[in-house]
This record gives C-alpha cells, sequence and structure tokens, in this order.
C-alpha cells in the first residue's frame, strides 16, 4: 500500500506517465495514469467532498530554470490541504516554494475581491487563513539545483525560488479569476 501510494503520486506529479506495480505473490497488477497531472491529482484528494467549482484550477510557467505547476480547487469544507513538491519529492515542511505559492493566492484573492466589492467593509483585507480555507492544491516546482533544510529533504531553501512561483501564481490566478467571474465570486 506504501508503494502503491508513492507510485500513484509520481503518476500524478509526471502527467502522461504510466506505472505499473505488478505483485508477483498474487499476480496482482496495478497501473497508475493520469492525463489530467496535478488536476487529477487535486480531483483526487477532493474526491469525497463537494467542490465550490467542477473543474479545478490548472496553470504552469517557468523562469529562470525553475519550472512551476500549480493546481487547485475549493470545497465547502474549512481544513486546507496543500501538498508541495520539489523535482518530485514531497517538502511535507513546506519551503520557500509554498511559501511564495501562499503570498500570492492571498494578494490575489484581496486584489479581486477589492476590485469587484466582494468584501462587505471596503478595506479590509482577507487573512492568509481566509484564503486557505476549503482549499486543496497541489505545487510542484522543479529546481535545478535544490538546496534542502534538514537531512530529510521536506523542506526547500532556494530563496529565488519563492519570488518566481509568487509571480506565476499572481499572474496565472488573476488572469484565470478575471476570464472566470464565477469562480472568482465563488471563491
Amino acid at each position: 500500500d506504501i508503494i502503491a501510494s508513492r507510485l500513484r503520486e509520481l503518476a500524478f506529479l509526471n502527467q502522461g506517465l504510466t506505472i505499473d506495480l505488478i505483485d508477483h505473490r498474487s499476480d496482482k497488477t496495478i497501473s497508475f495514469s493520469y492525463k489530467g497531472g496535478l488536476s487529477a491529482f487535486v480531483q483526487y484528494i477532493n474526491e469525497n467532498k463537494t467542490s465550490l467549482f467542477r473543474k479545478p484550477i490548472h496553470f504552469r510557467g517557468d523562469k529562470d530554470g525553475v519550472e512551476v505547476e500549480v493546481a487547485l480547487q475549493y470545497n465547502d469544507g474549512y481544513s486546507e490541504s496543500v501538498y508541495s513538491y520539489v523535482n518530485n519529492i514531497n517538502t511535507i515542511e513546506g519551503g520557500t516554494h509554498l511559501t511564495g505559492f501562499r503570498t500570492a493566492l492571498t494578494r490575489t484573492i484581496n486584489h479581486y475581491s477589492a476590485k469587484y466589492n466582494l468584501v462587505k467593509k471596503n478595506g479590509i483585507n482577507l487573512a492568509g487563513e481566509d484564503s486557505k480555507e476549503g482549499l486543496t492544491a497541489v505545487v510542484s516546482v522543479r529546481v535545478r539545483d535544490p538546496q534542502f533544510e534538514g537531512q530529510t529533504k521536506t523542506k526547500l531553501g532556494n530563496s529565488e525560488v519563492k519570488g518566481i512561483v509568487e509571480m506565476i501564481t499572481n499572474e496565472h490566478l488573476g488572469s484565470y479569476l478575471e476570464e472566470n467571474p464565477p469562480v472568482g465570486k465563488k471563491i
């Protein structure tokens, strides 16, 4: 089950890749392949939840050799489910890429809600906790020379990655919300 879980995760992270797990003891074969990549991953995580909109928001971009891919979707729950990866390594403690994503998410939602008067009292900004409520997201970056903190490689320390993820998220999420007002209002 542990191996199957990791292989499923790798298949989500590497869109178009097919991974077969064969258990020779029982001649059982499980095949993992997800054409939807990170969007399919978010839908898998949200499987037993009520999503606020049907299709996850998905975008990718790159700058200075750093590739960024993000998929996110909100549900009617209160808890946050955010998974972050660097070069297919699960960074369970987060790091600079996750900080950049969260900063951009809050800023973009605040900008959008202020522009369209969606906050009841003008001048009030939503806190980071508000923008993460009901959020399911997967943030994946590919970095040429990742610098991890600690021996377990569970937290990215490259300072330049924060700004790159923040810029790409601001740009793509902002554009998406402008082009899809019903989704922006639901968020």
